[in-house]
């Protein structure tokens, strides 16, 4: 057992921290469940909150849900608890991802703690970033985030950047023309027009940003003009800095792996004063998401892109309150 007693306050103020993580249209994909004999948490998967259309897979309900196991981590270490991660605990049940023990060694995750104040401070922007570019070193931080979750964090060059911008700019095509994935777009986005799901969840159109005067920046439009007429209308970055975060294969625990690195990333970002946004557009699509992939890095399957800079913070957006989500056995 834990040195410091898990109790369900404790246990559910660890969720409340964990579930900040960013998740594919906020949908916030996962379940936790407090053992209260062993004092273990598991995390596991809502396919009801996944996405057929954009996800059928599931990759990016596991790399939301890594993202959560990467907060609970930070949260827990804070606390003065010690997690010890197990992936897949359960053969027989997919939705299982992970145990997470609190009673590990006493370095167990140690170095996370300097990362929790940046749980409640990181949000996605889709505003424009400066044409500052991100000094080298920083860049480096960034990539050994990465490596320190068993992932790989490239910054393709002029020509590989290029592409993967073609990428994003055929997915918007791919998107525009297929019916279903605007549905289920839509269903996750919130104008404050009668029938919507809840406020809790879903991208609200505060959080949408201005729309593009140009086509130059990887950040995906939620909001046609019908339903925000007044939204603005800015310049973005003419050369965005982007990053793609992969791994060597392409496996469920690959993806929670990716999960808990893209988390951290976001997170180190954070601490070091950049604005970051997601940009899974082109990866939805598997005759495009091959083509993302640098053929001369050892990334064998990319499962994010990163857009990264100097530039508004962009706001919070709203989580499922704990009780929703949390539950004691």
């Amino acid at each position: 057992m834990p040195s410091t007693p898990l109790t369900r306050s404790l246990a559910a103020s660890l969720v409340e921290e964990a579930v900040t993580a960013p998740s594919m249209h906020n949908a916030q994909p996962w379940k936790f469940v407090h053992k209260t004999s062993t004092g273990v948490i598991e995390v596991h998967g809502d396919p009801l909150r996944g996405m057929p259309h954009q996800d059928p897979d599931h990759r990016a309900l596991h790399l939301g849900c890594g993202a959560a196991l990467f907060g609970l981590r930070v949260a827990a270490v804070h606390k003065g608890l010690r997690p010890v991660v197990r992936l897949h605990p359960s053969p027989d049940d997919p939705w299982h991802f992970a145990d997470v023990r609190l009673d590990g060694p006493d370095d167990a995750d140690s170095e996370l703690d300097v990362l929790q104040a940046a749980l409640s401070r990181r949000h996605t922007s889709r505003f424009p970033f400066t044409e500052e570019r991100i000094p080298s070193e920083v860049i480096d931080g960034l990539r050994a985030a990465a490596l320190l979750e068993g992932c790989r964090l490239v910054v393709p060059g002029a020509w590989h950047t290029d592409t993967v911008m073609g990428l994003v700019h055929a997915s918007e095509l791919f998107e525009a023309a297929n019916e279903a994935v605007r549905a289920e777009i839509a269903a996750w986005t919130r104008t404050g027009t009668a029938g919507e799901g809840p406020d809790t969840e879903g991208i609200p159109s505060y959080a949408f940003g201005p729309r593009q005067y140009d086509v130059t920046s990887p950040v995906r439009d939620f909001g046609a003009p019908a339903q925000v007429p007044d939204r603005a209308t800015a310049r973005f970055e003419k050369t965005p800095q982007i990053a793609l975060l992969g791994t060597v294969d392409d496996t469920p625990e690959d993806w929670l792996k990716a999960g808990q690195a893209m988390h951290r990333v976001l997170l180190q970002a954070t601490l070091d004063g950049l604005a970051t946004s997601l940009m899974s557009q082109p990866l939805e699509w598997p005759e495009l998401r091959s083509d993302a992939r640098d053929p001369g890095s050892t990334i064998g399957f990319v499962h994010m892109v990163f857009r990264l800079g100097y530039g508004p913070q962009g706001r919070t957006t709203p989580r499922r309150p704990v009780s929703e989500v949390l539950s004691f056995d």
